[in-house]
């Protein structure tokens, strides 16, 4: 079964979400299959969960049956044991073989929200993604610092009001740069070497949902 949810903005944190959904499947009666690490836990497949300083409108969750059962009953017993604040999107089937989402999604898309019009940006959000090379400009402590073109992860750029901007970012090669670094490089704020843990103050960055790519290229939300 694959499950699409949604957790409250200031709920646990992502190492956390792990944890409650677990339990959530644990106290839903579901036939669920034995985790190989521990048979007392189900077998899930979550994520991949949302980047430090990102938020979620659409989480994701396989969750591997031992028995056959409808979507309907799945949802009405993860309803019943689901802790406070989790919110079901979806629901539904998926043949076993199916890849998880981690392995199928190809692109995400977030929406940014802040005010942009503090740092004056010199190009259109439009403007700057689109162009031949999209330049990231890590610094060092030291002073020292690293060009690399982000362009073959944008896949594109629109403004959506004077405090919104949506991007649409691409893995590539497996990897994948965080919205933060895009909006950053856009601005002309300093980004560092090691920005596991970097984000632009003042603003939120929302994944609006993971996508899958067919052979022609073209994107399908999960």
């Amino acid at each position: 079964m694959r499950i699409v949810f949604r957790m409250p903005s200031k709920g646990p944190e992502h190492g956390n979400v792990f944890n409650a959904v677990r339990k959530m499947v644990l106290a839903s009666g579901l036939p669920f299959e034995p985790a190989k690490v521990n048979k007392n836990w189900p077998r899930l497949a979550y994520g991949p969960a949302p980047a430090f300083g990102q938020t979620a409108e659409r989480e994701y969750l396989d969750i591997y049956l031992r028995t056959s059962v409808s979507a309907e009953e799945t949802r009405a017993g993860l309803e019943a044991a689901k802790p406070k604040g989790l919110e079901l999107v979806s629901v539904e089937r998926v043949p076993y073989a199916l890849p998880s989402v981690q392995n199928l999604a190809a692109a995400a898309k977030y929406r940014v929200e802040g005010d942009f019009a503090l740092y004056v940006p010199e190009k259109t959000a439009e403007d700057f993604f689109s162009a031949a090379r999209v330049e990231i400009v890590r610094r060092a402590d030291s002073g020292l610092t690293l060009a690399a073109d982000a362009k073959p992860y944008v896949r594109s750029a629109e403004t959506l009001s004077e405090r919104a901007v949506r991007l649409t970012v691409a893995g590539v090669d497996g990897k994948w740069i965080k919205p933060q670094t895009l909006i950053a490089a856009w601005l002309g704020l300093d980004i560092p070497v090691q920005d596991e843990l970097f984000t632009v103050e003042g603003f939120t960055f929302i994944r609006e949902g993971l996508f899958w790519q067919d052979s022609a290229g073209k994107l399908y939300l999960i």
